[in-house]
Parts: C-alpha cells; sequence; structure tokens
C-alpha cells in the first residue's frame, strides 16, 4: 500500500505590528471541514478495493467526531469519523481524481473538494531528526483557493478550536522599497517558554518565485525582497511554521496570504485600431452606428481600470462637426445630427480616447473610421413610358417587349437592382414579367398562348421598383404597353379530343358508326374542314371526308391483335383548306362487346399414349371469346373414335380428359373432338395419337427395322426415287422446247382454277411479312404453257393459301406423238423383286400402302 498524508490546517497566531500585544481579534466558531481542499497522495495506480486513502475532519462547534458523509463518487465511502476507502479497484486517468464530500450541519450542505493524486514519494528534509513534509499547490489548482495539507502533530497535540482569524496581508505593487521591506512579524504563542525559530514554505519561498519573501529565523519578522506585479501575481499563500529548538514542534503549520493591491500602473489598450464601421446614409440621429473596446490590465473594478471613452475630433467636419457621439462607458458610438449623404461625404475618420481613472487617469488614443452606405433614395426610372408591339397568337414564352431604366444608387446594389410588376390590363395572367441580367431592365414574355378570336389587344401598365424597399417616400416609374395580337391559321379542333364509343363487334358492313367533326377557331376566315383516317391499321372504318361520318368498312374482331383490352382506336385528321392548311387531331376509341363467334379449339395436336394400360391424357382447351362465352365446355367423340377412345370434361369444364379403352396396335391413329362453348359453338378439332407398344405413362415409341435395312436406306431409296422424278420433269420440259409433243390443243383451264378460287387467308389485322404472290394469267400463245406452269408453281410454292401438298392433283391429256419414251419405272421387272418389303407390315399404317404395293399383297 502507498503512502499517505493527512494535511490538517491549524490556527496559529498571527502578530502584526498594527496589533496591540495582548489583545488578539477573537471570532465565532462556524461548523466546517478543517481544509478547504484535501489532497491525498499514492504511489501506486490503480487503487485497490477496500484501500484507505486518510482523513477528512469536520467541526460542527460541539463535541460530535462522528459525522454521516456523502461521497460524490460512489466508488468511494467515507466512515463516519472521516476516513476514506475505496469501495471498488479505481485507476486514476491522467495521474489524479477530484470530486467532492459533503455533511449536513445546522440545515446545511457543506462540500469540500477532495484530490487524489499519484505522485511517486519524494525524499524528505531532515532538521534535528524531526520528518517535515511540505504541501506544494498541484498543477491546475486554484490560486484563489489555496490546497494545504497538514500532517497530524508530531507531539500528539489535538486539534485546537479556531481562536483567531488571520487577516491577509495587504501589500501595494511597485513598491519602491528599500528592500528587504518588512510585512509582518509572526510570533508563537510559546516563544515565552522555549526558544522558537521561524520558516515560511510555499510559492515565493522555497518555491518559484524562490527568495521573494524571507523571515527572520528566530524574530519571525516577514520581508519582500523586490517590487511586486499584480498582473503578474496578486496573491501569494505561504504556510509559516514555528518549531521550537531542541522540543520538536511548538506550533501547527499557518497559513499567510498575501494580497497585492493593484495600484494604475496600466493605461487602457484598444482592442482594434482602427475600428471599422458603416451607417446608412438615412439614417436618422440616435441610429447606433458601432461600439469601441478599450481594456485595462489593473485590477478589474477599480477606479484603475475603469475606462471612459471621448471623441476627439471628426474629418471631415461636415456638414455638421458633431455629426457623431459616443457613449463614454460603453463606446457605442450613435448618429447624432442629420445630413448624411453617401454622394458627398462617403467616410467619416473619428479620433477617439480611452482614459482609465473614469476617464482622468492614463489614456490611449485610436482611430474609428465609419463608412456611409448608400440607401434606397433614387427610385429606377423607365427610359421610354410607352410601347407598341405586334405578336402572334398562340405561342408561349415568346418575347413582348424589353424595357430599360436608370437608377442613381449605388451600382449593383440592392438598392440599384430592379424588380417589375404588371398591375394592369392582364387579369387572366396571360404575360410575365421578369428582370433582365443587367437588372437594370425589364423583360415581357407570354404565359399562356394569346387568341386572336377572343381579344387581339391588350394594354399592359408596369410598374419598376427596386429589390429593398425606398428608404424614403419616392413616386414609381410606370411604363404603357400595347400589344397586338396577329391572326394565325389554327388547326381544327375536335371536341371532345377523345372521343370513346361502344359497338358490337359483328357490326354489319357499312353500319354507321359516329359522327366525329371539328370545329375551326379561325372564326375571322371561311374555310372549310375535310376528315381522313390515316392510320386505321386493320382496315375496318371508313370516313366521309365531308361530313365525318365514320362507317364500318370491314367486319370488325374484337379478338384481333390490333385490339387492346376490348378497345381499337384510331386516329382521326381534320384539315383546312388555308394556303397553308393546318391540321387538327382526335382519337376515336371503339370499345367492341363481344360476341360469340369463335368456337373452342383443342390446343394440343399430337399426343403419345401406351396401348396397354394407358394413362388418361388431359387436352386444354382455348375460346378467344371472353367471359359468358366459353366454359363450361362439352365435348363428344366423332366417328371411328367412339370405338377406341372415351372422352369426357374435367371437374371445371375447362379441359378434357382421353383415354383409350382398348388396345391398339402400335401406330398412328387420328382422334376427332367435337368440343362446344356454354351456347353451344362448336368446332370439331382432330388430334393426331401416336399409339406405342408399352404400358403406364412412360411412353416410349421404338421403330422396328426392315429386313436388310435400316431406316438410313429406306430415306435413301425416297430420296433416289424422288431424284428420278426430277430428271423425268427436265427431260419432258427439254423435249417440249423442242417441239417433239403434239401438246398444242389443250385445255388446261383446271390448273389455275383452284388458284383463281382460292380463299383470300391474309388477315386484316396482321401486317403480312412478305409481298403477296403474283400469279401469271393464261397465256394467248400456246408456246408460253411452260413459263406460264414454272413461274405459277413457284408462286404457289411461296403462297400461303395455295392448296396443301396432299390436295387433288389434276392432270391433262397431253397429246400423242411424242418422241420420248417412257420414263417410268414402276413396270421395269427388276425394281425390286428381290427384295423383302413384307417387314413394312410391322411399321405401322403410314407403311402399310408401300408394303402391299411392294411386298406382293392382296393388290
Amino acid at each position: 500500500m502507498g503512502a499517505f498524508w493527512f494535511v490538517e490546517l491549524g490556527v496559529l497566531i498571527l502578530f502584526l505590528k498594527a496589533f496591540k500585544p495582548g489583545s488578539p481579534e477573537e471570532s465565532k466558531c462556524l461548523p466546517g471541514f478543517n481544509s478547504e481542499m484535501y489532497i491525498f497522495k499514492v504511489e501506486r495506480n490503480p487503487l485497490q478495493s477496500g484501500q484507505s486513502l486518510g482523513k477528512v475532519v469536520f467541526d460542527d462547534c460541539t463535541s460530535r467526531t462522528s459525522f454521516l458523509f456523502h461521497s460524490e463518487d460512489s466508488r468511494f465511502k467515507v466512515d463516519g469519523d472521516g476516513t476514506l476507502k475505496l469501495k471498488r479497484g479505481v485507476t486514476l486517468h491522467n495521474g489524479h481524481k477530484e470530486f467532492y464530500v459533503s455533511t449536513q450541519s445546522m440545515g446545511k450542505k457543506i462540500t469540500v473538494p477532495v484530490r487524489v493524486l499519484h505522485e511517486a514519494r519524494h525524499g524528505h528534509h531532515h532538521n534535528n531528526h524531526h520528518h517535515e513534509m511540505t504541501t506544494q499547490p498541484q498543477p491546475g489548482a486554484s490560486l484563489s483557493l489555496p490546497v494545504l495539507n497538514f500532517p497530524k502533530s508530531s507531539g500528539g497535540l489535538k486539534r485546537r478550536k479556531r481562536d483567531w482569524v488571520i487577516p491577509p496581508i495587504n501589500f501595494p505593487e511597485n513598491s519602491r522599497g528599500p528592500f528587504p521591506k518588512d510585512m509582518v512579524q509572526i510570533r508563537s504563542s510559546v516563544d515565552k517558554e522555549v526558544r522558537v525559530q521561524y520558516s515560511i514554505t510555499g510559492p515565493g519561498a522555497d518555491q518559484p518565485p524562490v527568495g521573494l519573501f524571507t523571515v527572520d529565523r528566530n524574530s519571525g519578522v516577514l520581508y519582500v525582497t523586490q517590487p511586486l506585479d499584480r498582473e503578474k501575481k496578486d496573491k501569494y499563500t505561504l504556510l509559516a511554521h514555528a518549531i521550537a529548538v531542541g522540543a520538536g514542534v511548538a506550533e501547527d503549520p499557518m497559513e499567510i496570504i498575501v494580497k497585492v493591491i493593484d495600484m494604475n500602473d496600466n493605461k487602457p489598450v484598444f482592442t482594434q485600431d482602427p475600428f471599422t464601421g458603416t451607417v446608412a446614409e438615412v439614417s436618422q440621429p440616435g441610429d447606433e452606428v458601432m461600439r469601441v473596446t478599450a481594456t485595462d490590465a489593473d485590477e478589474e473594478g477599480s477606479a484603475n481600470s475603469d475606462v471612459r471613452y471621448t471623441i476627439i475630433s471628426q474629418e471631415p467636419p461636415l456638414p455638421s462637426p458633431d455629426m457623431f457621439v459616443i457613449n463614454s462607458v460603453t463606446g457605442g458610438i450613435r448618429v447624432n445630427a442629420p445630413g448624411l449623404d453617401r454622394e458627398k461625404i462617403p467616410k467619416y475618420t473619428l479620433a477617439i480616447q480611452a482614459a482609465d481613472m473614469e476617464g482622468n487617469g492614463l489614456n490611449s488614443l485610436g482611430k474609428a473610421i465609419i463608412t456611409v452606405t448608400d440607401s434606397n433614395d433614387n427610385a429606377p426610372q423607365f427610359v421610354t413610358p410607352s410601347y407598341t408591339v405586334s405578336i402572334p397568337e398562340n405561342k408561349v414564352d415568346a418575347l413582348v417587349v424589353k424595357m430599360p431604366v436608370t437608377d442613381g444608387d449605388e451600382p449593383h446594389s440592392s438598392a440599384w437592382s430592379t424588380t417589375y410588376k404588371i398591375v394592369d390590363g392582364d387579369p387572366q395572367g396571360l404575360f410575365s414579367v421578369s428582370t433582365g441580367p443587367s437588372k437594370l431592365e425589364g423583360i415581357i414574355m407570354t404565359a399562356k398562348p394569346l387568341d386572336f378570336e377572343k381579344n387581339n389587344k391588350y394594354t399592359l401598365l408596369v410598374t419598376v421598383q427596386n429589390e429593398v424597399p425606398f428608404a424614403i417616400s419616392l413616386p414609381t416609374s410606370t411604363a404603357t404597353v400595347v400589344v397586338n395580337v396577329e391572326d394565325v391559321n389554327e388547326a381544327p379542333v375536335f371536341t371532345p379530343v377523345e372521343k370513346i364509343i361502344r359497338k358490337p363487334e359483328d357490326l354489319p358492313v357499312d353500319s354507321d358508326l359516329v359522327l366525329y367533326t371539328a370545329t375551326d377557331p379561325d372564326t375571322a376566315r371561311s374555310q372549310k374542314v375535310t376528315y381522313k383516317i390515316p392510320n386505321d391499321l386493320a382496315g375496318w372504318l371508313s370516313i366521309n371526308k365531308d361530313t365525318g361520318l365514320i362507317k364500318v368498312k370491314s367486319l370488325m374482331d374484337r379478338e384481333s391483335t390490333f385490339v387492346q383490352d376490348n378497345k381499337y382506336s384510331v386516329l382521326v385528321l381534320g384539315i383546312d383548306n388555308d394556303e397553308i392548311p393546318a391540321t387538327g387531331t382526335g382519337t376515336l376509341i371503339i370499345e367492341l362487346e363481344d360476341v360469340n363467334d369463335n368456337p373452342p379449339t383443342i390446343d394440343e395436336r399430337m399426343i403419345k399414349v401406351c396401348n396397354k394400360e394407358s394413362s388418361p391424357q388431359l387436352l386444354s382447351v382455348t375460346d378467344k371469346d371472353g367471359a359468358g362465352f366459353t366454359a363450361p365446355y362439352t365435348v363428344q367423340l366423332q366417328g371411328s373414335s367412339l370405338s377406341n377412345w372415351t372422352a369426357r370434361m374435367n371437374d371445371t369444364k375447362t379441359g378434357i380428359i382421353l383415354t383409350l379403352k382398348t388396345v391398339l396396335d402400335s401406330g398412328d391413329y387420328t382422334v376427332v373432338l367435337r368440343v362446344s362453348d356454354n351456347q353451344g359453338l362448336h368446332q370439331d378439332s382432330t388430334i393426331q395419337a401416336s399409339v406405342c407398344d408399352c404400358k403406364g405413362a412412360d411412353v416410349q415409341c421404338a421403330g422396328k427395322a426392315v429386313a436388310g435395312f435400316g431406316l438410313s436406306s429406306i430415306l435413301g431409296i425416297l430420296g433416289a426415287v424422288l431424284l428420278l422424278l426430277l430428271l423425268s420433269l427436265l427431260l419432258l420440259m427439254f423435249l417440249r422446247k423442242r417441239g417433239g409433243e403434239d401438246d398444242q390443243d389443250f385445255d388446261l383451264s383446271v390448273l389455275h382454277r383452284g388458284l383463281d378460287n382460292r380463299p383470300d387467308v391474309f388477315r386484316n389485322d396482321i401486317a403480312p411479312t412478305m409481298a403477296r404472290p403474283e400469279y401469271r394469267p393464261r397465256p394467248a400463245n400456246p408456246a408460253d404453257i411452260g413459263n406460264f406452269i414454272d413461274d405459277n408453281l413457284k408462286a404457289a410454292d411461296n403462297d400461303p393459301t395455295a392448296p396443301p401438298y396432299d390436295s387433288l392433283l389434276v392432270f391433262d391429256y397431253e397429246g400423242g406423238g411424242s418422241e420420248a419414251g417412257s420414263l417410268s419405272s414402276l413396270n421395269s421387272s427388276n425394281s425390286g423383286d428381290d427384295q423383302d418389303y413384307d417387314l413394312l407390315q410391322e411399321w405401322g399404317p403410314r407403311f402399310k400402302k408401300l408394303s402391299d404395293m411392294y411386298g406382293g399383297g392382296e393388290d
């Protein structure tokens, strides 16, 4: 555990030269701690729980020795006898810890500061084998609140009550000596019984400034050795010690306070030089301009530092020499007389004086420079008081006029910059006015479209002011702007701009839909409006160009891709007949009412099932019509499908459950289903079912190879046959060009009859991705028949509306006399007799005909 020191303040008898011996000045006992601050020094950090630091001593002017103490820091506790202990471990950050200890006495709370200081033990001074310790002020401790630690008397003397009040020693600064100069005599009450030697410690004695104070060792006379300076240090706290020679201790240490008395040895100093301030030129007497300040290093609150201010002179002294006055106590400078004019005198310089001793002591001179600032005492004026302009109608943000102004105030100031307002002639807010970049220009523009037909002339009254109000009463400048509106050709206007009608989708062709017209706003002109629909993508509508009546040109379809959310929209144009025509636009939106014009269809076109223990097939049904014309659906099997399949609707009546009810041979079968909507509209759908030799839902259709041939061999044979047929066709064409056939007289009408009568399935509601194929008419010259066939064959190959490949083929008699021999290989005796084609029957229905032809069947 570290060493702890407890310092107790004892009361000594101070004999001053001014006091008569034997007549001490008594005082009443007051409750309190015996020290103004306690410092407990420790050698180790951190502190340990339970560690005892020392004692605080409290006297309530009774015989009590135990009190209820309270520690501000909960980590420390104070026992009833004043012993300070640690409740738990504490680390002294920065080497110290300060807090307060308090107790109650006579209904009052009395506190004392406590500092715990980590400090290594210093060396000790030995005098006649007596151990003595001195307490020095710690860094940061206030000199106005001395910190003294009094060790217990080694003689075991108890603390005495305070019998004397020790007044401070007042000593003036800057004393001229001679030095050393005596200040007071210190005496001990026991100096009659024993010989006492005196000493002093503390700042100014054995601490810096060392030797400023000394004491006569035997007589106890206290001396000062040089002049004191209050501005450097205004108080010294010393400890006086009285030691009985040979006996040890005569008195406990006594505190002596030396207070340095201030003398007027510092003159005032201005905080700025020069001071600067501004004053508006229209300021009135009494308006504060600025404030000057000066400081005095002498004792605060005394006459030595009581500074007063005066104005010595004013430059220039115009229009009067006392334009400003200063408050002698506060230093506030105010306007004293009217007549400030920035344009005449922009700046004043005041010579000011600061003197202490209430203006009668030491003094200093300084300057205050006051700049006169501009006030808005000049109104802006329009250069031209009236304007006449012409503006085309219907333009927004069009420049109407620029109006320059002049202003006599300081350029680029708020009193010079301008703002504008239209005060008359524009109740509808058709115009706007703003300040131009130069700040001396008003700009009027159109804020809304002007309408020549409503009003062809406006007279505007415009005022100009500054960004800040006028400082004095001034007239406001105005300008008049006459705006003539020019007529322009305006586009016809549809009413409403977006017209919505509701019609059934099956409205007959040539039915009236709606009369959609536009009016021409150019009432001063005689113009006619014609109508046009430029973007009828589906080609359903027509419009009468003179009346605007819209009719059905071709049947509409709600289910078309051109219809979005049951709405079909077209743009309608209204065009006047001016020299430069103007076009107005309107939008016609037709909400198409649904009719039941689409039968339900089955989405799936091909399925695969096992012929044993097959799993039901779920087929999806789609109906393009809207709600009310769709589910619940019904289904019926058609034709031969009834014998092999069963079909029923699912629970929601929206899907078909198709089941194979008999075991079929592997192969492809056609299933015809008739699906009807809730209105009875139906359509037969054909499903291609591949039946495979398998079980359950795991459908795996494996093909069987013909003996001696793989699938690639069969495909090779078929390719060779097709190549042979192509060569035969080329040879026939070659012989025809040589004229070797009597095919001049024949009727080829059937070759183009199907093309001429083919259905036109190009949909008007879908933009075509390629041009429609063009077919050549029958040639008048029989020699062009070959080219006619070739060209139309190519056209048919690219025609999505031509008859499919499996349609009925039509042949014509070519005539006799051909020089070419037969190219057919079907009658050849060696065309495949040595091949075995019986296995083709095992490949399913698709190869049955080929098997009969080549395999030697019944036919």
